[in-house]
């Protein structure tokens, strides 16, 4: 299968602090993989280096097959943000800030197109924010935000999704919404990186776990493996199962219970 992510022999300093060192991921078109870790593991700065935010010191990075300087395809990405740097005093509404997802695909300052309005609704639909779409992002609860930022990067219908820590602080209703919502992704051939504390509801959608441990990957679990990566200080143990069901719940679109 084509690589969709490439990295060889990463490296990344922030202020002149190394953070990443020596990282060496592939990541295949429609797999679902998991980047897991300790706080300042490097698992956000990883997947800020993987989105262009934050430049690396050396290495091989490619989207895409395109060296990351490169790329401009940048509607074949979705990305979701952690929640509290997105969100917090944004005054736009859900339907605007879902709706500058679609800003990749369409040339700045033109209006939005028939097919630019129908991904927005579909999008603020998929994540059953309809009835709020006229609301103010900072009047929504915290999974509702977090809703928000996944229906922009929906609404760019983009091939790759990346979402750096979006169970944290959202409770577990909401975490089987996006579990739902990722599995139909998944099954119509979107790649998934998702940043994570712990599989929680997702385990049964990951098929590979990579664990991040002071910058450096410490394990990158095969899929046929039913393995348990034993912790290490500060890390609880993770278990990898193959790919199933989140939780037997109905795979439907939204977050309905």
């Amino acid at each position: 299968m084509t690589a969709v992510i490439d990295v060889e022999s990463g490296n990344l300093a922030l202020g002149g602090r190394p953070v990443l060192r020596g990282i060496s991921l592939s990541v295949k078109q429609g797999e679902v993989v998991a980047l897991l870790g300790s706080n300042g593991s490097g698992k956000s700065t990883l997947v800020r280096g993987l989105m262009g935010l934050v430049k690396w010191s050396s290495g091989d990075v490619r989207l895409f097959d395109v060296s990351l300087p490169s790329f401009r395809d940048w509607h074949r990405v979705g990305y979701v943000p952690q929640q509290l740097a997105a969100t917090s005093g944004v005054p736009a509404t859900v339907k605007e800030v879902v709706s500058s997802g679609r800003l990749s695909r369409r040339r700045l300052l033109l209006p939005m197109r028939q097919a630019d309005r129908a991904a927005v609704r579909s999008a603020i639909a998929t994540v059953e924010l309809t009835d709020r779409r006229h609301d103010a992002v900072s009047q929504l609860s915290s999974g509702q935000q977090q809703r928000v930022l996944i229906a922009r990067a929906l609404a760019g219908e983009p091939e790759l999704f990346v979402l750096d820590e979006p169970n944290a602080g959202v409770d577990h209703h909401n975490q089987l919404g996006l579990a739902r919502t990722l599995a139909n992704l998944v099954d119509a051939g979107a790649t998934v990186v998702v940043v994570l504390h712990e599989l929680g509801p997702l385990a049964g959608l990951i098929d590979r776990a990579v664990l991040l441990q002071d910058g450096r990957i410490g394990y990158d679990v095969p899929p046929a493996n039913d393995l348990t990566l034993q912790p290490t200080a500060g890390h609880a143990p993770v278990h990898h199962h193959p790919r199933s069901q989140p939780d037997h719940v109905p795979l439907g679109p939204g977050w309905e219970l």
